[in-house]
């Protein structure tokens, strides 16, 4: 038995070679797209980038703020009230200070602060041994002083009577004497006396006279120079009882008393403590007559003025006084009450009050914000018609009130405004984000 093997027919080739000339036949490629060139694509994708670049970089000079970090507001025209609120402390119209006329210690109180006084009333006494002295020394002094000007008035009105005295004794002696020469001239002429009975008589009545006359004529001279040193001893007796009466009022002095009626305030000596002459020792104040005082911005000094009309709960004020001294960027003004003030008012307290200063008129007006503290409000940014950017524009203000501020050139109506503080800005763009 033999081993047969199979025998595998074999194809033609002519036929498989014609197969796969068919297979490997040129198979023509479409051209891609213009916009998909990948020239075309990378000019494309540059161009993008580059306006992507120039939306997210600030431009030269801006500043890039959060939309939501800022506020703003709309120009518009409107009444414009011209007004100045501010907050006004009650206070004494009238304060008169207590003051110490002699030096000493404190030895009594006789009142406590806080309390109604009269004018005049004793507060407290003072003790000073040193002055109780020297007030009886010069007591002594005046008195002796006192005693020898009456003893000269004494000698004066003395000199005065012995000369009128002498005066009226002439004149008895001139009347005797010429009634003895009458009765000696009767007898002269009945031819009992001879002449040299009657001469003597005669020559005694002229002596008389003539003595009557000397003595009246001294006594006017006399009086003449009695009334000047009168006058001068009078002066002199007045100015000692003067001085007397200073000195015995130096120890007056150790009481302090209320300069005024009123209520007694800061009345904080105590026993025992030491006062010099011009000491403090309180303040007396006004009880029921009040006035305001109000510490005013700097920025109002040339428009708060003397007479202008305010008002508070109800009542009518006038500013009374503007002391224009700036004190860390404010300054003081007084208001004194039209009519009768409101009642309940205390020392201290606080109330607003309304300054007027002006009538209610349309005017260019804007919100008031943080904006006026960059650069005073001479610049503000200005938003543009599509709220992505604002530019610094310069402005002029004029009034302000605590809602609104006057535009006086520079913006226009309906335009906005960022009304947040941008005094950190130091460029002129803001881009908000």
């Amino acid at each position: 038995m033999s081993d047969t093997v199979p025998m595998m027919t074999e194809q033609p080739v002519h036929a498989t070679v014609s197969s796969g000339a068919e297979m490997d036949r040129k198979v023509e490629r479409r051209r891609a797209p213009l916009w998909r060139q990948p020239a075309v694509l990378a000019i494309a994708g540059g161009a993008v980038a580059a306006v992507l670049l120039w939306r997210l970089l600030p431009a030269s000079g801006s500043t890039d703020i959060a939309a939501a970090q800022i506020e703003t507001g709309t120009v518009s025209r409107a009444p414009f009230a011209d007004y100045l609120p501010v907050r006004a402390t009650v206070a004494p119209k009238v304060t008169t200070l207590v003051g110490v006329l002699s030096g000493g210690q404190v030895e009594k109180l006789l009142v406590q602060d806080g309390v109604m006084v009269s004018e005049g009333q004793p507060l407290a006494t003072l003790a000073n041994p040193e002055l109780r002295l020297d007030v009886l020394t010069r007591e002594a002094q005046i008195a002796s002083q006192l005693g020898s000007v009456a003893g000269e008035n004494l000698g004066i009105e003395r000199n005065s009577i012995d000369r009128a005295g002498q005066v009226a004794q002439a004149n008895y002696d001139l009347i005797k004497a010429r009634r003895e020469l009458a009765i000696r001239q009767q007898l002269y002429d009945q031819g009992y006396l001879s002449d040299a009975g009657v001469r003597s008589y005669a020559e005694e009545a002229a002596y008389q006279q003539k003595r009557l006359a000397q003595l009246q004529s001294g006594s006017a001279r006399e009086a003449g120079i009695t009334a000047t040193q009168g006058a001068r001893l009078n002066d002199t007796r007045g100015r000692l009882e003067s001085n007397l009466a200073a000195v015995r009022a130096s120890l007056d002095a150790l009481t302090i008393r209320a300069p005024m009626g009123g209520r007694l305030t800061n009345f904080t000596i105590q026993p025992g403590q030491a006062l010099k002459p011009g000491d403090p020792a309180g303040q007396v104040d006004s009880e029921g007559s009040w006035k305001l005082t109000a510490d005013v911005d700097e920025y109002y000094l040339r428009r708060v003025a003397v007479g202008q009309k305010a008002a508070v709960d109800g009542a009518r004020l006038t500013v009374s006084k503007v002391l224009p001294a700036v004190k860390d960027g404010r300054f003081r003004t007084e208001l004194d009450f039209a009519g009768a003030p409101p009642a309940g008012l205390n020392r201290g307290q606080t109330l607003d009050i309304r300054i007027t200063l002006g009538s209610t008129a349309p005017a260019l007006v804007v919100p008031v914000g943080g904006w006026l503290e960059a650069g005073g409000g001479t610049s503000v940014f200005v938003l543009d018609a599509d709220g992505a950017h604002a530019r610094r524009r310069v402005v002029k203000t004029g009034r302000r009130n605590p809602e609104q501020v006057e535009i006086l050139s520079g913006l226009q109506p309906g335009e906005r405004i960022v009304t947040s503080n941008t005094s950190s800005v130091t460029g002129d763009i803001l881009n908000l984000r």
